[in-house]
């Protein structure tokens, strides 16, 4: 696996996204007066844009496209990306769930590194609706047909589902290791008060524990304020190989992917437990095929960007990702090891749970805020003595996609 990393390097040239919002908040105003939605068009222009003039490069340099969305008709992804330019590049739409803006990185990535093409994009967007994800298809089999099932031979079935699910997860740890209310609470009130000093956020309230914890039961021991909420919104990756920086003198601004992974399902996600039916053995063997690749252990990295879209996620990926060993993940936070002054910041962006989570474009916020860190551009949210960062992103049913980056110039 290590090989593949040893060939040709990519690296991160360009980033940008739009600000997230509540599904249809926002409006384009015309030249006229009126105003219309705010539609994936926009966002995929205002997110493109930004990232094509972060590395000051024009899109017909671009080679491939790669356009991530989980709601939307078929090739919505062409119809974003031609508010760039229309250069007759490819261009291939992306749905892995809530992992498909990772997912389109990986495959821009994978483009560069097989030596295919020498820059490309991955774009991802999301237009969505008010309230708790629900399924478009009802005349087929779900794709999480099979791990429902599974979940109602472990915990009586609720909903919505999402909650539930990562809900139950939650309540298996609280049983097995003495994890309390309070852990989760915290990594929602982390997360919050992480937002106040992200202009790209949905949300930039602080809140109190008390209030975290008193918010509306979603899932008993989610409260609202622990649970990640639906969003319109964009983010963009320009990508290019080595021989591309250099050609283009990009290489003090450039973020070297030096480790990333993709996996999906394995047998053990039907093992009779609730982790592992939302991801959790995806998750380590991820993070440790990237450790691997990247010569790099948990301990190296200062920042990281992971899926929060519960709290519940949050404090098993702290186990998964191997930042402490199963069963620790409360001492962890007690001990402030997850924000500024400890040992990691993780989520400095206020993560899914405040900053939103529109599906196709968390993956690629995710990279705009690691590769801001990274730079040192990231304002009042930056950590300090940034040498490395992780990023973590998983969508169920599954895939769980892990990156490791490093500045080029180090």
């Amino acid at each position: 696996m290590a090989s593949r990393f040893d060939a040709n390097r990519v690296y991160v040239v360009g980033v940008g996204m739009t600000k997230f919002e509540k599904p249809g908040r926002r409006q384009i105003e015309a030249a006229d007066g009126t105003s219309r939605p705010w539609d994936y068009p926009d966002m995929a222009r205002e997110s493109g844009s930004k990232a094509l003039a972060d590395a000051g490069i024009t899109f017909d340099l671009v080679e491939q496209a790669y356009l991530g969305y989980v709601y939307g008709e078929s090739t919505a992804g062409q119809r974003a990306v031609y508010e760039l330019g229309m250069t007759g590049i490819p261009t291939v739409n992306v749905n892995n769930n809530c992992s498909t803006g990772s997912t389109a990185l990986y495959m821009a990535a994978q483009a560069i590194r097989g030596g295919l093409a020498e820059c490309t994009l991955a774009l991802g967007f999301e237009k969505m609706r008010p309230g708790s994800l629900a399924s478009t298809w009802d005349d087929r089999e779900q794709p999480l047909g099979k791990h429902v099932t599974a979940l109602t031979e472990i915990s009586e079935a609720a909903f919505p589902v999402a909650p539930w699910m990562f809900g139950a997860a939650g309540r298996e740890h609280m049983k097995q290791y003495g994890t309390t209310p309070e852990h989760f609470a915290k990594i929602g009130y982390k997360n919050h008060k992480h937002s106040v000093d992200n202009p790209h956020s949905q949300f930039q309230d602080e809140y109190t524990l008390d209030d975290i914890l008193g918010s509306r039961m979603i899932y008993d021991p989610l409260t609202k304020l622990q649970c990640s909420p639906t969003s319109d919104g964009s983010g963009a990756v320009v990508l290019a190989s080595e021989e591309f920086v250099n050609a283009h003198d990009l290489a003090g601004q450039a973020v070297e992917i030096v480790g990333q992974a993709m996996t999906t399902d394995f047998a053990s996600t039907f093992d009779g437990t609730a982790k592992n039916l939302i991801g959790y053995d995806m998750n380590v063997r991820a993070a440790q095929q990237v450790y691997q690749q990247a010569g790099l252990g948990p301990e190296d990295f200062q920042v990281i960007e992971l899926h929060d879209c519960f709290s519940a996620n949050e404090l098993l990926l702290y186990e998964a990702l191997g930042l402490c060993r199963p069963g620790e993940a409360g001492h962890l936070i007690d001990a402030g090891q997850t924000t500024y002054g400890g040992k990691w910041v993780i989520n400095p962006s206020g993560g899914l749970i405040s900053k939103g989570h529109p599906l196709g474009a968390t993956g690629l916020a995710q990279c705009c805020e690691l590769t801001w860190q990274l730079r040192s551009a990231a304002g009042e949210r930056q950590v300090d003595n940034t040498a490395a960062a992780l990023q973590h992103n998983i969508g169920l049913g599954g895939a769980a996609v892990v990156t490791a980056y490093q500045r080029a110039n180090r």
